[in-house]
Parts: C-alpha cells; sequence; structure tokens
C-alpha cells in the first residue's frame, strides 16, 4: 500500500492522506473546494464543487488513474437545494462515466465548505 500525494490538489487538511493506493483499488479523501495554491475555499457553491472535482481529477493522476477509473462516488452537500446545480456540474466533469453515487445532506463540513467530494477508482 502507499500513500498518494501531489502538490496539483489541495493538501490534507487534517492527518490523513489525499489518497490511498492498495495497488488495486485507489480510495480519495473527501475533497472540499479548496485551492492547491492559496488553501482558501473557492467562494460559492459552483466554485467550490468544480475545484473539489479538479483536486479529486489531479488526485487520481498522481496515483496514475483517470475519471474512467472510478467506481463511486460520494458526496456530502450542506443544502440539499444545491443537487440539481451539483448534478449538472458533475455530469459535464465526469462526461459519459457515469460511476455509482451517494449525495447527503449534512450539518456542516470542514472549514466552512459548502461541498465535499470523494471516490473509489479501481486500478
Amino acid at each position: 500500500m502507499r500513500f498518494i500525494h501531489t502538490d496539483k490538489a489541495a493538501a490534507a487538511v487534517g492527518p490523513y492522506s489525499q489518497a490511498t493506493d492498495t495497488g488495486s483499488l485507489v480510495f480519495v479523501s473527501g475533497q472540499l473546494g479548496l485551492s492547491p495554491t492559496t488553501g482558501e475555499l473557492a467562494q460559492g457553491f459552483a466554485a467550490q464543487t468544480r475545484q473539489a472535482l479538479d483536486n479529486l481529477r489531479a488526485i487520481l493522476e498522481g496515483a496514475g488513474l483517470g475519471l474512467d477509473s472510478v467506481a463511486v462516488v460520494e458526496v456530502f452537500v450542506t443544502d440539499m437545494g444545491a443537487f440539481p446545480e451539483f448534478n449538472a456540474l458533475y455530469a459535464d466533469f465526469f462526461g459519459e462515466h457515469k460511476p455509482a453515487r451517494a449525495v447527503v445532506e449534512v450539518s456542516a463540513l470542514p472549514k466552512g465548505g459548502l461541498v465535499e467530494v470523494k471516490c473509489t477508482a479501481v486500478r
């Protein structure tokens, strides 16, 4: 097992890795809409969603994988009212690839984030 780190995605905000690679599976930790250069949250739900997904992609690439390797995505939002907006951004991001997915509303996210995205990919 190896731990994945890339400077092209936001650093972990706690004592964990951006991802863990078991050889056959890659588990990407929850990604907030944090800029990899400033460590600050993007402004607004759409910008945070795009940044969280970009961070996810950068970590997958750091593991030598692409979006087409993603088997399942788990999403946490602080307002389920943003679900239609999230769906549109997510559909643009993944294109024709449609991994299994769950979206759950939570009361709060680290750093005051509005959305967090994690995934499991298959090598």
